[in-house]
């Protein structure tokens, strides 16, 4: 079991199972609508490509909803200008959004530490200053970009395809609707998007490469003393990294064509710290799990209300129920930030290394995971 899983062919093969597959196992558990299963998918991909960054180099950074949200802008003015064909647009948005990356990992990664997570802070809420204030006539301020029927669109109108009688047009792969299939195609698409992601992610961890960026995380200096140049390699992790942020951006203007500043708040680049650091950091699984985890719980938990909590304990005594209706009632609509705030601090607490050290023990009770080896230093 443990030598078929070091095969690259059979990780992917059982991976694109478990995501094609999602409608069906999402089912039981209340998650089978294409907006949550599509939440799933994009910032799965949007954690795969941060942990490529902070859990192989270490380098933990507080901007990467700049790069969502430059990819996001990049893929709007492509539908605006070129054509409502997503693909070109994703292809564009994750080029910006890598040389956008590029210009702010050049500059951040002169620091290391809580140094570079302050400056990487700094560019994204400059970005998202710039996005609301002074970049209005590019990013249409706190109003959002969105597409409109009167947009020249060239490369469409080369090409004479055109949609009549509808107010906005509608995104489209090559022909087939991105909301078809009662959105359903959407998830799909994504979903592919983040196998594709997942398999790239998955060479880069098992690469030459990857073994050099887990090194720097291990020991940077003594790396740097053997005359070893990290840098070029760091650059690199990290343009990777925005590069599938930018992507991630991407995939959601092309279910939703509608880009806004909000994208690169502070908030939503410490949700992808939560979701990696919930998942597990460093493992090709995790941020995915906490990205599902998180879109889960805010999906379910904040539209949770007094009415339904009261209906869930129906079954116990009036006092019995209203107290606990009473307890439980703050940690979820409005306040379903406690609840994910409770579950990481247990999670940090007991489970270090996130839900997969917990999927990792209990492999271990059955034999399957790998024991832990006792080194002399361990023992000192």
């Amino acid at each position: 079991m443990k030598n078929l899983f070091k095969s690259n062919a059979v990780i992917m093969l059982v991976f694109s199972a478990v995501v094609l597959s999602a409608p069906i196992w999402a089912d039981p558990i209340g998650a089978n609508y294409p907006d949550l299963l599509q939440k799933f998918a994009i910032f799965g991909l949007f954690a795969v490509g941060y942990n490529i960054l902070f859990g192989l180099t270490g380098y933990l950074s507080f901007g990467h909803a700049a790069f969502l949200g430059v990819g996001s802008y990049a893929a709007v003015w492509s539908l605006k200008l070129l054509t409502m064909n997503v693909f070109l647009g994703i292809i564009l948005a994750t080029i910006i959004s890598g040389l956008f990356a590029l210009v702010i990992g050049f500059i951040s990664l002169r620091r290391s530490g809580i140094y570079f997570s302050i400056l990487t802070l700094a560019f994204a809420q400059m970005s998202y200053s710039l996005a609301y204030s002074v970049l209005t006539p590019i990013t249409n301020g706190e109003t959002g970009l969105q597409i409109a029927a009167d947009d020249p669109r060239f490369l469409d109108r080369l090409f004479g395809i055109t949609q009549e009688g509808v107010a906005i047009p509608s995104t489209h792969f090559f022909g087939f609707d991105i909301k078809s299939m009662d959105g359903y195609f959407g998830f799909y698409f994504a979903a592919v998007v983040l196998i594709i992601g997942f398999y790239i992610a998955l060479k880069i961890f098992r690469s030459p490469f990857g073994l050099k960026l887990k090194a720097i995380k291990s020991n940077q200096t003594r790396m740097t003393y053997t005359g070893f140049n990290t840098r070029p390699y760091l650059l690199s992790a990290f343009v990777i990294s925005g590069m599938y942020a930018g992507l991630a951006g991407s995939i959601m203007v092309a279910i939703d064509p509608l880009a806004g500043a909000e994208r690169m708040q502070w908030t939503a680049s410490g949700e992808v710290v939560l979701m990696t650091i919930l998942g597990g950091v460093g493992t090709l699984i995790g941020p995915m799990l906490g990205a599902a985890i998180i879109k889960y719980a805010e999906n379910i938990f904040s539209a949770l209300n007094n009415t339904e909590l009261t209906q869930m304990f129906n079954f116990a005594p009036e006092t019995i129920q209203n107290a606990l209706v009473f307890i439980v009632e703050p940690f979820v609509g409005k306040g379903w930030h406690l609840s994910l705030g409770a579950m990481f601090m247990l999670v940090v607490i007991f489970l270090p290394g996130g839900v997969m050290e917990g999927v990792e023990r209990i492999l271990r009770l059955f034999g399957i995971g790998k024991k832990k080896k006792v080194v002399e230093g361990d023992a000192k």
